[in-house]
């Protein structure tokens, strides 16, 4: 049986993750475009060093999350929330592998000094961002998807389960 407990958690971790990539590709991303490089560098450095335990934490909840709420789903919602759990997995692929190489190049960065092809860095960059932006986002709707399909079936079941009432001056 699904607990209220699991199914919340898998709709709270995968939220956050997607608020906090969708807030980064929708404000950080276009604040950094308007500010001078030194700038950018220095709050993407400082970003870097907050980010990386919260960020990493929060992947690893919603991972955990959304395994458990698959493994515990009735067979219909299984698929669906075991879908969304691997797109989380594929968010945090896509950061290990993709963005926390180039935050590692970026840590070495002087503005006065850029390698030539920074701006394709910066562009690979972001369609890394934007690519766990999507794989989270997609995520946390699979998640909604399957919570209310799990809370449907868990009242069908309920409700086949409670016996009838007697009619009114029937006993």
């Amino acid at each position: 049986m699904l607990s209220k407990f699991v199914r919340g958690a898998a709709l709270l971790f995968p939220g956050l993750l997607a608020g906090a990539f969708g807030y980064g590709a929708v404000n950080v991303l276009y604040a950094f475009r308007e500010v001078p490089l030194d700038v950018r560098f220095t709050f993407h450095i400082a970003l870097m060093r907050v980010n990386g335990p919260v960020m990493q934490s929060l992947m690893g909840l919603a991972v955990l999350s959304t395994l458990l709420f698959a493994m515990l789903s009735p067979r219909r919602q299984r698929w669906v929330a075991a879908s969304a759990a691997v797109l989380v997995i594929a968010s945090f692929v896509v950061t290990r592998w993709g963005n926390v190489p180039i935050n590692q190049q970026i840590k070495r960065w002087r503005a006065d000094a850029l390698p030539a092809d920074y701006t394709d860095i910066l562009r690979r960059w972001e369609l890394f961002h934007f690519t766990r932006t999507g794989c989270a986002l997609i995520a946390f709707a699979l998640v909604i998807t399957a919570a209310i399909g799990s809370t449907t079936a868990d009242s069908h079941r309920t409700s086949a389960r409670v016996p009838a009432s007697p009619a009114p001056g029937r006993r």
